[in-house]
């Protein structure tokens, strides 16, 4: 999250470690993790599915 220049989606996110970002369900619980690190005030997720990190 912090080497992206703005806002990232999960599907990017994903692709830096090598997850199969062709199949959804591959990428579902890394989803789920960085909702719950928005939720605790570490990310902030946008309204567009996108995420960024807090300032």
């Amino acid at each position: 999250m912090r080497e992206a220049e703005g806002p990232v989606r999960v599907r990017a996110v994903g692709e830096r470690p090598g997850l199969d970002a062709s199949v959804r369900g591959k990428l579902e619980p890394l989803r789920a993790k960085m909702t719950k690190l928005a939720d605790r005030g570490w990310l902030h997720k946008r309204g567009d599915g996108r995420f960024t990190t807090r300032p």
